[in-house]
């Protein structure tokens, strides 16, 4: 009785150490996944950090280069996208003729002008560039009035690159054209100093000192390796093509 009784408990135990062995597992490839996932996403993160944003469009390649100097909250400046560039970007951007590159130049008399521009280089560091950016233009008047871009961009892209985006935007929440920017500032109770997308706007307010350029928009082409004059103001699409069509035929 005592060994059959003591035959009865080992296979017991063996069954509850085999359950426990197969929970243990279980567990184990949780925690696991949950690991690679938190992993993942960190290494997302440093990859966005790390990453230059883009914001050109087209084929680098291409016989003409257009920069353009813009303030996402100048109204001379959405009116030459609504009406210019975004026929530009379905044409000849489309066609390969035409690299399309925007540059960042926010005037200080808009308050949310850099924030937009903020807003369009964290795009840039993910590849959404040209979303975000058609969104700003698109939206100009509704956001320009109250400041909240934050639900045009969301709109604008998917929840998961929002939320990359979003990061990005960590520590850039003190607005430099609506009060004065303090060399650092606290951020949800740590110290941040400054915003790290600054640094891609000044390359761009750089790069302007250079041309000069005196008022947004500003439009700098160069085709065929020649570097024409800087061109200040609106042009509409039609003179516009047909500049950029002689070019091309030169």
């Amino acid at each position: 009785m005592i060994h059959r009784n003591l035959h009865l408990c080992s296979r017991q135990s063996l069954r509850e150490f085999a359950i426990a062995g197969a929970l243990a597992l279980i567990c184990g490839a949780g925690i696991s996944a949950q690991t690679r996932a938190r992993a993942q996403t960190r290494a997302v993160a440093n990859s966005d950090a790390a990453t230059a944003p883009v914001k050109s469009l087209g084929n680098r390649n291409a016989p003409i280069t257009m920069e353009v100097f813009s303030d996402y909250q100048c109204p001379s400046c959405g009116n030459f996208y609504e009406n210019t560039l975004k026929y530009m970007i379905q044409d000849m951007v489309a066609s390969g003729q035409i690299y399309f590159i925007h540059r960042d130049f926010p005037l200080p008399m808009h308050p949310y002008s850099y924030m937009a521009a903020r807003w369009a280089n964290a795009a840039a560091k993910i590849g959404k560039f040209e979303a975000v950016d058609a969104a700003l233009w698109d939206n100009q008047q509704a956001w320009s009035a109250d400041g909240n871009i934050e639900k045009f961009v969301a709109a604008a892209v998917g929840p998961a690159d929002f939320k990359r985006i979003k990061k990005l935007m960590e520590g850039c929440e003190v607005n430099p054209n609506a009060s004065a920017k303090p060399a650092a500032f606290k951020n949800n109770g740590q110290e941040d100093h400054g915003c790290a997308l600054d640094t891609y706007i000044e390359q761009d307010k750089q790069l302007a000192k250079q041309i000069p350029v005196t008022q947004t928009p500003t439009s700098v082409i160069t085709a065929k390796s020649q570097r024409y004059p800087a061109m200040p103001g609106f042009v509409t699409w039609p003179i516009l093509k047909q500049f950029l069509n002689s070019l091309l035929s030169q």
